[in-house]
C-alpha cells in the first residue's frame, strides 16, 4: 500500500513548475472537472429526490433497499483509494510480481464474510456494526468499539485526502490545497445531503472511472512497447515474474504464506467487520442480495489487482527500452510518484488522457472519503448520541445526521492540514489504521465464535490487542528511524485498501535484526492476524477467570455455531450419537435482546417477519445440554 510520501524523506509541496515538470492541458482540466461535477450532480440528485420526505433510515441505510450490483461496486470502491492506485504498480515496478499472490487471500478474505459475518449482522437488523457488541456483550463494549473505530478513521481521513494531492502536486504542479479543498468540499456536500444512497451511486460512477483510467494506461503503454507479449518477455528476462516463494519465515516481508494467509486477516478486518462495509451489506434489500454483493467483489478485486500489476509491468518494460529514459527528477522521485511520472510521460501527447488518470486517482479518494464520512456519522448517531438522548423527532434526527457528516468533512480538512505539518510522522498516521484494524477484528470474532466470552474479557482483550499493536507498530517505526531507514507502514488498508503500505517498507535490510528488533520486523501482513489473535486469547482467559457467561443472557442470534456446523459435516449416524438437532428447538429468537427498533416497527412488514423466522431456524446445532455447557463457562 502506497501513500504519497517518500520512503527516505517527507515530501514538501512544490510551488513552482520548473522545466521538466509535466503540466495539465486545458482538455485535462476539463476532464478532471467533469469528474467532480458529475460526482456532485449524482449526489445532489439523490439528495433532492424526495426532499422533505427523507427519513433517517434512508439517509443512513438507503432504506435498506439497495440491489446487489451497486452495493458490490461500492464495496470495491470504498477500499480502492488513490494511494492503492499509486502504490501497487510502484511495488510491482520495484520488486516484481510477488505481491500479486495477495490475490490468493481473497478466496478466504472475501468468501468468509458472506457465510459468517453477513448472516449474523443482517439477521440482527443492525445499523451500526457496534450495535452487535451491545447485543453480544454490553453497552460498555459497544462504546469501546465505536471510539476505537472513530479514532482509526479520523486519523486516516486526512492522510488519504492529503497524500494523493501531495504526490500530484509534486509531479504535475497541480495546486496542492486547491485539490485538497475541492475534494473535501465536494465530498462533504453530496455525502451530507444525499446520505448512503448518494454515496453508493457516486461510488458506482467513480469505480467505472477508476477502471477506465487504469485501462487506458495499460493499453497505451503496452502499445508503445510492442504489446503485452513484449511486456511479459521483458519482465521475464529481467527476473520480474516471481515464482511461489514458500519460505515460512513470518519476518520475510513478502512470501506466498504471508500474502495468501496473512492477507486473509487483513481482508477480514476490511470486508468482515469494518463499519463502512457492514453498512453497505445492511443497506441491501435482502440478505441474499448482501451475500451476492460480497461474492461479486471477489472477481472485481482480482481484476483490480491484475490491472495494477500490469501497470507496474508496463512501466518497467517502458523504461527498460533505451528510447525511454527517466529524467533526473524521476530517478529522485519517491516511490509513490513513479506511476504519476510514468503516466504524464506516457500520455503527454494525448490531451485529455492525463486528466482521465488524475480523475481516476481522485475517484479513489472521493469514494474512500465519502464512505468514511457516512460511516462515522452513522456510528456517532447510533452509538454515541441516540442511546444517551431522549427520542428524537424524525426531522431533528435528519438534521443531526447531516450536521455530523458536515462536521466530519470539516474535520477531514483539518486533519489534512495537520498531515501537511507532520513530516515523517505522516507514515505513523498511516500505520495507525492497520494497528487498529486487527484488534477490532479480534473483538468481533471473540463475540461471534466463543459463547463463553463475557464483557470483561472483551474489554480487556481489546485493550491488550491495541497495546500489542501499538507496541510492535511504534517499535518498528522507531527502530527503522534509528537505523536511518524509512519506517514501515503496518497492515494499513489504504483507506483502507490492501495496497497502501507496500512501498513504505524498506527494500533493503542492512543487517539481520536480532532480539526485539527482529520481533519488530514481523511482516506487516501478519499484523492483523497477530493482533486479533491477542484479543481472542486474552479475552478468553479473562472470561474464564471471571466466570464466563454464567448468569448472563446470551442471544443465540449473536453467535455463529462453529461446533454444531462442524458436527453437521459428520455422517448422520455420528450426528445421532452426538444428539445433534436444530437450533430452532433450542435457541428461539429472543426479541427482548434485540435492538429497541426491532420491537418498535422495523419488522412490521409481514415479509420481513417471515424472513426473520426462516433465518432464525437456519442455525444447526446440538442439544440443550451443549448450550448450557457453553453459556455457563
Amino acid at each position: 500500500m502506497n501513500v504519497g510520501v517518500s520512503t527516505s524523506a517527507p515530501l514538501h509541496p512544490t510551488s513552482d513548475t520548473s522545466v521538466g515538470t509535466p503540466t495539465f492541458s486545458v482538455v485535462d482540466y476539463v476532464v478532471f472537472t467533469l469528474l467532480l461535477l458529475l460526482s456532485l450532480v449524482i449526489g445532489l440528485y439523490h439528495a433532492c429526490r424526495g426532499w422533505g420526505h427523507h427519513s433517517v433510515g434512508e439517509l443512513l441505510m438507503a432504506d435498506r433497499q439497495m440491489s446487489c450490483l451497486p452495493v458490490a461496486l461500492s464495496l470495491l470502491a470504498t477500499f480502492q483509494s488513490a494511494v492503492a492506485i499509486l502504490g501497487v504498480p510502484s511495488e510491482i515496478y520495484r520488486f516484481g510480481t510477488q505481491y500479486w499472490f495477495l490475490g490468493c487471500s481473497y478466496f478466504l478474505g472475501l468468501l468468509i464474510p458472506p457465510h459468517i459475518f453477513i448472516p449474523v449482522f443482517y439477521r440482527l437488523r443492525l445499523t451500526s456494526a457496534y450495535e452487535y457488541l451491545e447485543l453480544r456483550f454490553n453497552k460498555a463494549v459497544r462504546i469501546c468499539g465505536t471510539v476505537t473505530f472513530i479514532f482509526q478513521m479520523v486519523i486516516y481521513m486526512g492522510v488519504v485526502l492529503y497524500a494523493p494531492s501531495l504526490a500530484l502536486n509534486a509531479v504535475t504542479g497541480f495546486d496542492l490545497w486547491l485539490s485538497v479543498l475541492t475534494l473535501g468540499i465536494v465530498c462533504t456536500i453530496y455525502t451530507a445531503l444525499g446520505g448512503l444512497k448518494a454515496v453508493i451511486w457516486t461510488d458506482v460512477f467513480q469505480t467505472l472511472v477508476m477502471f477506465l483510467g487504469q485501462l487506458v494506461v495499460i493499453i497505451v503503454g503496452s502499445a508503445k512497447v510492442g504489446g503485452m507479449g513484449r511486456v511479459w518477455e521483458v519482465a521475464s528476462q529481467s527476473g520480474y515474474i516471481s515464482g511461489i516463494e514458500l519460505d515460512p519465515d513470518p519476518f520475510v516481508r513478502h512470501t506466498f504464506w504471508t500474502l495468501a494467509f496473512g492477507g486473509v486477516f487483513m481482508m477480514l478486518s476490511l470486508y468482515g467487520v469494518n463499519q463502512a462495509q457492514v453498512q453497505r451489506y445492511l443497506s441491501s434489500r435482502t440478505e441474499k442480495a448482501a451475500v451476492l454483493s460480497c461474492y461479486a467483489v471477489f472477481p472485481c478485486q482480482q481484476v483490480v489487482l491484475c490491472m495494477s500489476c500490469l501497470i507496474g509491468l508496463v512501466m518497467f518494460a517502458y523504461y527498460k527500452d533505451d528510447s525511454n529514459t527517466m529524467s533526473t527528477q524521476q530517478r529522485q522521485a519517491a516511490p509513490d510518484q513513479l506511476v504519476l511520472y510514468f503516466v504524464m510521460d506516457l500520455l503527454k501527447d494525448l490531451p485529455g488522457l492525463p486528466g482521465l488518470f488524475v480523475a481516476c486517482l481522485f475517484s479513489g479518494s472521493l469514494s474512500t472519503i465519502s464512505s468514511a464520512f457516512n460511516s462515522l456519522a452513522t456510528v456517532t448517531m447510533e452509538d454515541l448520541i441516540q442511546p444517551w438522548s431522549a427520542q428524537f423527532s424524525e426531522t431533528r434526527a435528519i438534521m443531526l445526521s447531516r450536521s455530523l457528516a458536515f462536521g466530519y468533512g470539516l474535520l477531514c480538512l483539518g486533519m489534512a492540514y495537520i498531515s501537511s505539518q507532520m513530516g515523517p510522522v505522516l507514515q505513523a498516521a498511516i500505520s495507525i489504521f492497520g494497528m487498529v484494524g486487527g484488534p477490532l477484528l479480534g473483538l468481533f470474532c471473540l463475540g461471534i465464535f466463543f459463547p463463553c466470552a463475557n464483557p470483561p474479557g472483551a474489554i480487556v482483550g481489546l485493550l491488550a490487542g491495541l497495546i500489542m499493536a501499538f507496541w510492535i507498530g511504534i517499535g518498528s517505526i522507531v527502530t527503522s528511524m534509528g537505523s536511518g531507514v524509512a519506517p514501515p507502514s503496518l497492515d494499513a488498508p489504504s483507506n483502507l485498501t490492501t495496497a497502501t503500505v507496500t512501498t513504505l517498507i524498506p527494500s533493503i535490510t542492512l543487517s539481520k535484526p536480532t532480539g526485539l528488533q527482529r520481533f519488530y520486523s514481523l511482516s506487516y501482513l501478519w499484523y492483523s492476524a497477530h493482533n486479533s489473535t491477542t484479543v481472542i486469547v486474552v479475552g478468553l482467559i479473562v472470561s474464564l477467570l471471571t466466570g464466563g457467561m454464567r448468569g448472563r443472557p446470551l442471544n443465540p442470534g449473536t453467535i455463529y455455531p462453529v461446533l454444531p456446523k462442524f458436527l453437521g459435516l459428520l455422517p448422520q449416524s455420528c450426528q445421532k450419537r452426538l444428539c445433534c438437532k436444530s437450533h430452532s428447538q433450542d435457541f428461539p429468537v429472543n426479541t427482548d435482546l434485540f435492538p429497541e427498533k426491532m420491537r418498535n416497527g422495523v419488522l412490521q412488514d409481514s415479509r420481513e417477519k417471515e424472513e426473520m423466522a426462516e433465518n432464525s431456524s437456519t442455525y444447526q446445532g446440538c442439544s440443550p445440554t451443549y448450550v448450557v455447557q457453553e453459556t455457563s463457562l
